[in-house]
C-alpha cells in the first residue's frame, strides 16, 4: 500500500483534522505565497477544501509573479511561510543572491514537474544538424552539441531561478553532453508565467520550467518538449514548504499543523478519483488559472511534445505523496548544494552536510506524519540517484514502495562535486 492509499484523507467538509491529537497552533491566521504552478497543488487543495482549517489555521494564499517575492516576503516576514524552490532555503540560509535569512522545511511539497522545452525554430535547426538525435524522445543535448561545433552562437536558455532544480537539471543535461552551461550556452532568469511568451518573442532559445507551461509552449506552438524533468533524474525534489528558523522556532505547533494539512492534502491528489476536482481546483483564477486542458496532461503524466502529437506517456512527471515525495531527505539537500559546489555558487570547501541538515528537518516531517497514521522513514539519507527498478524502503516505520530513481546518464563519480 502507498503513502497515499494509507492517508485515505477524507474530501471536506467531513475532513476533522487532527487537532484532537496534537497541541493546537500558537498562530492561526497565517499568509503563503505561492506561484502559479501545478506543483503548487498542495497548498491550494489544503486551502480550498478546508484542511488548513481542519487545523485550527486560517490561511491566506497569496499568488505571486516570481521566486525572488516570495523569498523576499517570507524572509522579511510578510509571509509566514512559501511555496519554495527545493534549493531556496538552502540559498537563502547562506545569503546566496539576497540577504542572509537562516530557513527550514519540515516538507518537500514534491517530486518532478519540469521540462525542457525548446523554440520550434532551434528544433528545425536541430533537426538539420543531427536528424537521428533530434528526433529521439526524450532527446539528449548531443544535437545541442553538434550545433555548436558548426556554429558556436552561444544559445539563450531561461531558468526560473538561479538556484532552482530546473537551473541545475538543465546544466546536468546540457554538461552531459560535453556543453558547459556557463561558457557555451547563456542562462538567464524568467518568472513561470512569462516563459513561453518569451519564447514566442524570441528572446530565449529554450527553457526549463515547472507545469503547466511547457504545455502552453505546445499548445501555442512556439515550442517542443525536448525531454522531462524526471527522465532526467525521476526523484528530483522540486518544491518546499520553507519558513524562516526563527518562525518555526517560534511557532512549533503552528508549523506542525501546517505540514499535516498538506500531507493529507498530498495524499488526496494522488488518489486517482480526484483527478478532475483537483484540475477544476487549479484551473480557478485565484489558482493556476490555465485551461483544463493544458493542466491535465502534466498531472496525469502523458505530455505531447509538440503540437498536433499524441501524447506521450511519462511516468512520474509528478509525483505528489508516492516515494515519499513529501519527505525532506537530507542527501536529496545535499545533492543540491552538490550542483551549488559544482557550478561555482558556493565554496566547494563549505560544511554542506551541516547546511542541509540544519535547513532540511526530517524530524518534523515524522512528526506529523506519525500523527495522520501515515509511514515514515527512520532514515535521514538514501542513496540518490542509483535504483534502475523499484524498490522497497525497509528503514521505516513500515516498509514502504519507492519508485526508480536513476540518474538518466548514469552519473561516474567525476559528475560528483
Amino acid at each position: 500500500m502507498d503513502q497515499a492509499t494509507a492517508a485515505q484523507p477524507s474530501p471536506p467538509p467531513s475532513a476533522r483534522g487532527s487537532r484532537d491529537r496534537a497541541a493546537l497552533p500558537e498562530r492561526t491566521r497565517l499568509a503563503i505565497g505561492f506561484i502559479p504552478l501545478t506543483d503548487a497543488a498542495p497548498l491550494i487543495v489544503a486551502d480550498r477544501l478546508g484542511l488548513f482549517a481542519a487545523e485550527g489555521l486560517e490561511v491566506s494564499l497569496r499568488r505571486e509573479p516570481s521566486w525572488a517575492n516570495i523569498r523576499d516576503k517570507v524572509t522579511v516576514g510578510a509571509y509566514d511561510a512559501g511555496h519554495m524552490l527545493a534549493p531556496m532555503p538552502l540559498a537563502s540560509t547562506l545569503g546566496l543572491g539576497g540577504i542572509a535569512k537562516p530557513m527550514r522545511t519540515g516538507l518537500s511539497l514534491g517530486l518532478n514537474g519540469n521540462a525542457i522545452t525548446l523554440s520550434t525554430q532551434l528544433f528545425e535547426r536541430l533537426c538539420r544538424v543531427d536528424p537521428a538525435g533530434a528526433a529521439a524522445i526524450p532527446m539528449t543535448a548531443a544535437p545541442l552539441k553538434a550545433l555548436l561545433a558548426e556554429d558556436p552562437t552561444p544559445l539563450t536558455f531561461a531558468v526560473v531561478f538561479p538556484f532552482s532544480s530546473h537551473a541545475y537539471l538543465l546544466r546536468y543535461w546540457l554538461a552531459s553532453a560535453g556543453i558547459d552551461p556557463d561558457r557555451d550556452v547563456r542562462l538567464i532568469v524568467v518568472p513561470p508565467p512569462q516563459m513561453a511568451m518569451t519564447l514566442a518573442a524570441g528572446r530565449v532559445d529554450g527553457f526549463c520550467v515547472g507545469a503547466p507551461w511547457n504545455s502552453v509552449a505546445v499548445a501555442e506552438g512556439v515550442g517542443r518538449i525536448a525531454i522531462a524533468g524526471s527522465e532526467i533524474w525521476p526523484a528530483c525534489p522540486e518544491k518546499v514548504l520553507g519558513v524562516t528558523a526563527d518562525w518555526a522556532d517560534r511557532y512549533p505547533e503552528t508549523h506542525l499543523a501546517l505540514i499535516r494539512a498538506v500531507l493529507r492534502a498530498q495524499a488526496w491528489i494522488e488518489q486517482g478519483a480526484n483527478r478532475d476536482h483537483l484540475v477544476e481546483l487549479l484551473a480557478d483564477p485565484d489558482a493556476v488559472g490555465v485551461d483544463p486542458r493544458l493542466l491535465r496532461p502534466a498531472l496525469d503524466g502523458a505530455l505531447p511534445f509538440q503540437q498536433g502529437a499524441a501524447p506521450r506517456a511519462v511516468p512520474g512527471y509528478h509525483r505528489f505523496a508516492s516515494s515519499l515525495a513529501g519527505f525532506p531527505w537530507i542527501s536529496q539537500a545535499r545533492w543540491l548544494l552538490d550542483q551549488m559546489a559544482r557550478w561555482g555558487q558556493i565554496d566547494p570547501t563549505l560544511d554542506r552536510d551541516g547546511v542541509a541538515r540544519a535547513v532540511y528537518r526530517p524530524d518534523l516531517y515524522r512528526v506529523a506524519a506519525m500523527a495522520l497514521g501515515q509511514p515514515a522513514p527512520t532514515i535521514d539519507t538514501k542513496p540518490e540517484g542509483q535504483h534502475a527498478e523499484p524498490w522497497l524502503l525497509a528503514d521505516a516505520s513500515r516498509p514502504i514502495p519507492m519508485e526508480a530513481d536513476r540518474f538518466f546518464d548514469r552519473p561516474a563519480a567525476r559528475d560528483a562535486a
